[in-house]
């Protein structure tokens, strides 16, 4: 009941001041200012403020969004789990199985400067100072980082 009064005074509020933005000329925002205002009379009219206050003081209504509220808890764990172990048990299963046949790492994805047991030899560096304007000192840096990877 006391919905319905605050409903319908929002909604009459809402008519004087579309009648006053009419007034000023301004009637495009004076029929939107309307149809806003005529929303909460319809609501009431539908029944959906009834339904609303039913389930607001309804202890039953509040015990299911407790049971869905830890329904979707439950989801997001065990989906939060599934991705921190490595997929579903099908992936897993899978894996398993290629695991005891020995599955071997294909020959593309070893490095492509060789197979890692030794590093390679340096290019020689040509004996001498560098000649003038060529800037053989800002190249140092370089050339060290270069020989410590074996390039």
């Amino acid at each position: 009941m006391i919905a319905e009064t605050v409903c319908s005074a929002v909604s009459a509020a809402g008519l004087g001041i579309a009648a006053v933005t009419a007034y000023r000329r301004r009637f495009l925002a004076a029929v939107r200012i309307a149809a806003y205002a005529l929303v909460p009379v319809a609501l009431v009219m539908t029944g959906v403020v009834d339904w609303i206050a039913d389930t607001a003081f309804s202890p039953t209504a509040w015990a299911g969004f407790a049971l869905l509220g830890l329904a979707w808890l439950l989801f997001m764990v065990t989906r939060a789990v599934e991705r921190r172990r490595g997929g579903t048990r099908k992936e897993r299963g899978q894996a398993r199985a290629a695991a005891r046949r020995g599955a071997v790492a294909p020959g593309a994805s070893a490095p492509s400067l060789g197979d890692g047991t030794a590093p390679r030899p340096a290019a020689a560096r040509p004996a001498g100072k560098p000649k003038a304007g060529t800037g053989g000192d800002d190249f140092s840096d370089i050339e060290a980082i270069l020989k410590k990877h074996g390039i």
